[in-house]
């Protein structure tokens, strides 16, 4: 009987691990396996708060806050106070939906991270099958084997802990958003040429050409994705005509043409920003040193962080001392050794010396442009092998396909097991993002010391309330960099709270008289001037403070905080007709700004334009749809003309965009009382009565 039972197991474990082994095969569930692992991978950056650019791209900024500015975005650069020539709408087109949904809940957002890093992987998927296939010649290789080394490939690249910055940082989308939409349209190019001529071949491709131009304006690396698409249709592809490469070669320039007609609608950038002044030679120094990083980051990530550098400033001021530090050029050395190898394999040949060429060339056109041949605002990013990584890749599956077929088994543990570690590092880095403070903090300790970094701990600590902490760190960056206006600006204002203000006075003057100089450098200098009003303001000194912030608007003429302050002042002293003046031509060509709208709304019920005011603030509510000031507004003006029925609605929408704030139900049961509906207000005061009993019980629990 056990002889008969233990048989019949066997029988059943020989049936079912063919049967297994069949089903991981399959492409849905590899795929599906890609989504679960590269979001589970990255959980921790889900309780992340907003930090460092979020503050103003994922919440603060006016672009994002109502789906009417679906359009608006494509006319403005990324950052409105920035030297960068960033453009992107397409990444604000996603902090529209995410803040639509999600309104500053960090959650979502980071979840939107994640879902668009798995879909990143699972579309590297499917492309590299497609491409292996294109370029190897089918007799080499059988398919489940090409699926299976997209697969390892796509996973490890999915878990490499190297992308934590485009994935575990929520201004960081526009890599994957890229990769995204550049991967599934070129997937979207691949079916549309396997199908024949009709209805369905021509959706395809134009699918694929929208998904080209989403790509364009999600982030400027995906032209480096177009000029892969092209080469690997020109000299990679042995399936596709001649006559098929022509027409797909034209079409990519007509959308590579609609890219760079909308990159003109944004208005020009004033200035270039700031130069290093790199000589040739050093630059090439520069260039093997990023490369050997880059290299060192992708086999053995340990040291991550952001704020990389490559470059020492006090080894190259001149040609002498540039020289004497030969001796630390390891990272130069690992370059070149990186290098070779790449050119090795490239000569190697055999099957897969096609692919090995692809890969290669892959990586060199996404590591060109961030190489340090051009200057870009850092000599080093993790963020930026979000694409060249996917060559090393391509370049390392061309290795394998060398290999006998008997080596496969142990590859597959062996990709396993660096896919588990990967994994691990990956979890771990993406728990570094949970807490400004703490990324702030082991950012410094990992080697990412710069300035941003050391400014932005100390508003932290600034913020809850450890001014003597924030101080000594201001000082400290000031004593390397005395001209950064962010660190003096945040020190003036730390002296003033602490009654210094005769100090605080000097360096916010200081730094608005050289606001001018400093902001060919730096951003948001504009700040010194508007904090220096408010203090000139306390002093009864508003005369000087209107005139300073005259000429900070005609410097600054896109800055809502220098008009907002002006016309504060402008109301304060000489009345809301004057400062409506000035608040109306600024609304009037920043039609987007909720801020301008509701401030203007303000101005028009103070001077008792009640109809004026009402259409501003009507403009306003539209402008952003979580915020409920501008309703509340509208509803207290409509109950002061004794329209209740225009207050109520107003105030109605105002609870549905708060259902959670006791003030807006206190303020409609009023409205129902005056309007006689007394018991739709006893209704609205017992929610008014649970809403307050939950708090007390949270406050309990939390005590």
């Amino acid at each position: 009987m056990n002889r008969f039972s233990t048989s019949s197991d066997a029988l059943r474990a020989s049936k079912f691990l063919p049967r297994l082994s069949q089903l991981l095969g399959k492409n849905w569930l590899r795929a599906l396996l890609l989504l679960v692992i590269s979001i589970a991978v990255r959980t921790p950056s889900l309780s992340g708060e907003f930090l460092w650019d979020d503050d103003f791209l994922a919440r603060d900024s006016p672009f994002i806050k109502s789906p009417l500015l679906a359009l608006e975005v494509f006319r403005h650069h990324l950052f409105p106070d920035s030297f960068s020539g960033h453009y992107r709408p397409v990444q604000n087109l996603s902090f529209i939906v995410d803040y639509f949904f999600w309104h500053t809940n960090t959650f979502g957002f980071h979840f939107t991270n994640l879902l668009l890093h798995a879909g990143s992987a699972v579309a590297l998927f499917f492309l590299l099958q497609r491409i292996l296939r294109s370029v190897l010649k089918p007799e080499w290789l059988e398919s489940s084997f090409i699926s299976n080394l997209a697969f390892f490939a796509a996973l490890l690249w999915a878990v490499h802990p190297v992308h934590s910055a485009a994935v575990d940082y929520i201004s960081g989308r526009a890599d994957s958003l890229a990769f995204a939409f550049a991967a599934t349209g070129w997937i979207l190019v691949f079916c549309g040429r396997e199908r024949p001529a009709g209805v369905t071949r021509t959706i395809l491709f134009l699918a694929a050409g929208l998904c080209g131009l989403c790509a364009l304006c999600s982030r400027e690396t995906a032209c480096i994705w177009f000029l892969l698409f092209i080469l690997h249709t020109l000299f990679f592809d042995r399936q596709t005509t001649g006559r098929s490469k022509t027409l797909t070669l034209a079409v990519a320039v007509l959308i590579f043409a609609a890219y760079l007609t909308l990159r003109q609608l944004p208005p020009p950038r004033s200035g270039a920003g700031p130069s290093q002044g790199w000589s040739a030679p050093v630059r090439a120094v520069l260039m093997l040193r990023a490369l050997g990083d880059y290299a060192r980051l992708i086999v053995f990530p340990n040291n991550l962080h952001m704020e990389r550098t490559v470059v020492n400033q006090e080894n190259y001021p001149s040609s002498n001392s540039w020289q004497h530090s030969v001796a630390t050029e390891y990272l130069s050395i690992l370059g070149l050794g990186f290098f070779a190898l790449l050119a090795l394999g490239c000569r190697w040949r055999g099957n897969g010396r096609a692919i090995r060429i692809f890969g290669a060339v892959w990586f060199t056109l996404g590591y060109l442009p961030i190489s340090n041949i051009v200057e870009l605002n850092a000599t080093c990013a993790e963020h930026w092998l979000y694409l060249p990584s996917v060559g090393i890749l391509i370049f390392i599956v061309g290795c394998l396909v060398e290999l006998p077929a008997s080596y496969r088994t142990s590859l597959a543990s062996i990709a396993c097991l660096a896919a588990i570690a990967l994994s691990v590092r990956s979890a771990m880095r993406s728990g570094d993002w949970a807490v400004p403070e703490t990324f702030y903090q082991r950012t410094i300790a990992a080697g990412g010391n710069s300035l941003r970094v050391s400014e932005n701990l100390a508003e932290i600590y600034a913020r809850r309330g450890d001014r003597k902490r924030a101080e000594a760190l201001l000082r400290k960056i000031l004593e390397v960099t005395p001209e950064f206006p962010l660190a003096r600006n945040s020190l003036a204002r730390i002296l003033f709270e602490e009654g210094k203000r005769s100090e605080a006075e000097a360096l916010f003057a200081a730094s608005a008289k050289q606001s001018a100089q400093t902001s060919k450098t730096y951003p948001r200098t504009w700040l010194a001037v508007v904090n220096l009003s408010h203090l000139l303001h306390a002093n009864h000194r508003d005369e000087e403070a209107l005139a300073m912030l005259d000429k900070a608007r005609a410097d600054y003429p896109e800055i809502w905080e220098v008009v907002s302050q002006e016309s504060e002042l402008l109301r304060q002293t000489k009345g809301p007709e004057v400062a409506a003046r000035l608040v109306s031509v600024f609304s009037r060509d920043h039609w987007w700004h909720y801020g301008a709208a509701l401030a203007l709304g303000r101005l028009y019920a103070e001077e008792g334009d009640a109809e004026r005011a009402v259409a501003a603030l009507n403009q306003a509510s539209r402008l952003d749809v979580h915020e409920v000031e501008a309703l509340h507004l509208i509803a207290q003006t409509r109950v002061r003309q004794h329209r209740f029925d225009e207050a109520y609605r107003a105030q109605k929408r105002a609870v549905a965009r708060q259902p959670g704030a006791i003030r807006q139900y206190v303020f409609l049961s009023d409205i129902l009382e005056k309007m006689g509906q007394t018991a739709e207000a006893k209704d609205v005061t017992a929610e008014v009565a649970r809403l307050e009993a939950i708090g007390r019980n949270s406050q309990a629990l939390a005590n």
